[in-house]
């Protein structure tokens, strides 16, 4: 990939070789954010699991201590008293049936985050083929099926993101916005590798963590030391 003058020219700001501590990462990919938006600060955690066995699965959510920069919109399907609890939260879209054919036939998804009561899912399991391939489909690991709308919807604005492996066996997680202090994005990052450390699966031998790359949404990928991370 032909990369542009302006991403040339930040990859010279750094020794590409050398694997950095969590500090010095966010400085440097906060510098390298350069672009005329605010970009997201993201963290790419490289695993030793093999995700084809059910017992090396990752899925999770955490709540970012200083959110994530991001409004989030956020779809609730549920009925009655917890379809009030969901408004009351703070949910721009809530239903259940009816939403069915919008966004199956209308193609509507102006949506960030589906949460879903636990008798919905029988409903929301219809849009499978189209919410599952975005990430979207309501899961209990990561607390989006829940009696609790409350919390569900709560913890979502507060910040809440979602850690899950892909196909490569890699976890991509945002953790704020280049325009947080360092600070606030240490914390956030921190939160975050906690969180997955906790993850680990019981059943994976030799290393969890084979490398970590830190990078904004248009600048390079910094590498960083594993070992410094996991052991502070």
């Amino acid at each position: 990939m032909k990369r542009g003058k302006k991403y040339q020219d930040n990859m010279k700001k750094f020794d590409r070789a050398t694997l950095y501590d969590r500090d010095e990462a966010i400085k440097i990919v906060k510098d390298n954010a350069t672009a005329k938006f605010d970009e997201t600060m993201e963290a790419h955690f490289r695993t030793g699991c093999d995700g084809r066995k059910a017992d090396q699965q990752i899925r999770g959510a955490v709540v970012l201590p200083n959110g994530t920069g991001k409004k989030v919109r956020v779809l609730v399907f549920a009925k009655g008293p917890k379809a009030d609890e969901a408004l009351a939260a703070g949910a721009e879209y809530v239903g259940a049936e009816e939403l069915i054919p919008r966004i199956q036939n209308d193609g509507w998804l102006d949506f960030d985050v589906v949460v879903a009561t636990p008798d919905m899912m029988g409903v929301v399991g219809r849009l499978g083929k189209i919410l599952g391939p975005k990430g979207l489909m309501p899961n209990p690991k990561s607390g989006t099926v829940s009696m609790d709308v409350t919390k569900a919807v709560k913890d979502i604005k507060a910040g809440k993101v979602e850690y899950r492996l892909d196909k490569a066996n890699i976890i991509h997680v945002p953790f704020g916005k280049a325009s947080f202090t360092e600070q606030q994005l240490a914390e956030n990052f921190q939160t975050i590798v906690d969180a997955i450390n906790k993850a680990r699966p019981q059943a994976l031998k030799g290393a969890f963590l084979k490398s970590v790359t830190m990078t904004s949404t248009m600048g390079p990928g910094v590498r960083m030391n594993v070992a410094k991370i996991v052991n502070g």
